[in-house]
């Protein structure tokens, strides 16, 4: 039987006792895949990106050099204290506290990174996420997602049952997608020239 996803308790709880809790600085299992999640980007720099479930913000760190405005949030209070700190050499980057879905923000963006943040939620916040991500891409806008594809304890969803969601409610062609036994990687633009394409090749 599948339990009830994790709440504000739980990860409020993980950054008071971590202020890296999942070991985004140290493992080199986190530093690849950052650096797979940067050279999967189809263009090389984006006018707006947005980043939510951000945690202490490394990933968005690497994101922050790729755009001209940086959005990301986390619901847990301890989380963006970590995140500004960790921003505080990008003027362009803004962190948010805010709950998915509810807190998703009313801007529209080029680039939307779902990072290890989505078997989080329900089944109905999920549907109701995807469609948020949707209504605000812009036009030739790119969603890129990267999910543990492993068992996580107190998640209804799995990172393959994410994607697969992700990519049916969307509704928009999948450009690149990467499967590995810990993760999978897929990246959905509105614009469905491969890079080559975009620089006038093939």
């Amino acid at each position: 039987m599948h339990q009830a996803n994790p709440g504000v308790a739980y990860f409020d709880a993980l950054f008071t006792h971590s202020d890296d809790p999942w070991h985004f600085r140290t493992r080199w299992y986190e530093a690849r895949k950052r650096a797979i999640t940067l050279a999967c980007l189809p263009a090389r720099h984006y006018a707006a990106v947005f980043e939510p479930g951000c945690a202490n913000g490394e990933l968005s760190a690497a994101l922050a050099p790729r755009c001209d405005r940086l959005l990301v949030s986390d619901g847990s209070a301890q989380a963006v204290p970590l995140a500004r700190a960790r921003l505080a050499a990008w003027p362009h980057a803004e962190v948010r506290q805010a709950w998915l879905p509810d807190g998703w923000p009313e801007e529209n963006f080029d680039l939307i990174v779902l990072s290890e943040v989505l078997y989080y939620l329900t089944l109905q916040q999920l549907a109701r996420l995807i469609d948020k991500v949707r209504a605000t891409l812009r036009p030739g806008g790119t969603v890129l997602a990267c999910h543990w594809r492993r068992p996580i304890a107190g998640c209804m969803l799995d990172g393959d049952a994410v994607h697969d969601l992700l990519h049916a409610r969307l509704a928009m062609p999948r450009l690149s997608s990467l499967q590995e036994p810990d993760f999978r990687l897929d990246v959905w633009c509105l614009d469905a020239r491969s890079v080559a394409q975009l620089e006038g090749l093939g």
